[in-house]
């Protein structure tokens, strides 16, 4: 078996009282898209600065491609490629230029440059556009540019803090499609911090982070699986009269989350008539959908990924 491409080993970080991350441990295998999934405030930040050599955790060690963050900098930075949340191009430049004036940071010069270059906004997409200053740009045009960039110099991990911030649902998919593209044509690794629920759904693996703990590791469908069954959705008028009802009927007590009834059932297909029936006059709604991300944080958590992110 190959060695971990990143390793992260009991990460601590505080801010004051505030602890950030808390004993953060897990491992990133090569060639693999790995989402770090939280709410707001849940830690993904702060790791993903360590990660990137930004910023130095109180405790704990990180190791990419075999080297620490805090003993060897310039050597992992040599092996990441890094795109952030906030846009990192010069507006008033072409984005052939911007990548020209990156490649030039990491030693890059001539033919060899003017080519990679080219080859890589050929890969995302807009060769076409690559005379074009940023500022005339859409937002997924110039996040094609930022991964463009985030991958010239030919790094073996690629970060991403919240690619698909300000994306629409087109360029969010076309975003994805490219960073697939990426993976399988270069082997690259991509580490992703993103609290949009699809965009994990995409990765092989899902760190869950809350509060600054690793609450889950796996699969997106080992994920979702832990839910054991369908998801009962039930909203009412009285939502604590109406949850001590479906407490009677099904013999067990729901979770009341932001004003809705959640209730996890191995048939949903076949509670639902009963609910129907019996609680007609005091619905407004009822709905069954298989699991999602957002219901496996709800049951390991107890607590909405909104409320969370809220909070």
């Amino acid at each position: 078996m190959s060695s971990p491409i990143v390793e992260v080993q009991g990460v601590t970080k505080r801010f004051g009282d505030r602890t950030a991350l808390n004993a953060v441990s897990f491992n990133v295998e090569p060639g693999d898209i790995v989402a770090l999934l939280g709410p707001n405030g849940g830690g993904k930040t702060t790791l993903f600065r360590i990660l990137a050599t930004l910023l130095a955790a109180d405790s704990g060690t990180v190791r990419v491609c075999g080297l620490d963050v805090d003993a060897a900098p310039a050597g992992v930075r040599r092996a990441l490629g890094v795109v952030f949340q906030a846009p990192s191009l010069d507006r008033k430049l072409t984005a052939a230029e911007n990548l020209k004036h990156h490649g030039h940071l990491y030693g890059l010069r001539g033919a060899e440059l003017r080519r990679r270059a080219h080859d890589l906004l050929t890969r995302v997409g807009i060769a076409d556009r690559s005379a074009d200053r940023i500022e005339t740009l859409s937002g997924g045009l110039a996040r094609r540019v930022e991964i463009a960039k985030g991958i010239l110099p030919g790094p073996r991990v690629l970060l991403l803090d919240e690619p698909s911030t300000g994306l629409d649902p087109a360029a969010r998919r076309e975003l994805w499609n490219q960073l697939d593209a990426i993976r399988r044509s270069d082997g690259v690794t991509v580490l992703l911090t993103t609290h949009i629920m699809d965009e994990a759904e995409q990765c092989d693996r899902v760190i869950l982070l809350d509060q600054g703990n690793v609450v889950a590791d796996d699969t997106p469908e080992n994920l979702k699986g832990r839910v054991g069954g369908d998801v009962v959705t039930i909203t009412g008028h009285d939502t604590p009269a109406l949850t001590r009802r479906i407490a009677e009927l099904v013999g067990t007590a729901p979770a009341v989350v932001d004003g809705s009834i959640h209730l996890e059932t191995p048939d949903g297909a076949a509670l639902i008539p009963k609910l129907a029936g019996a609680l007609a006059g005091d619905m407004q709604s009822l709905t069954l959908a298989r699991p999602t991300l957002e219901d496996a944080f709800l049951h390991i958590t107890g607590r909405s990924f909104e409320t969370e992110a809220a909070a």
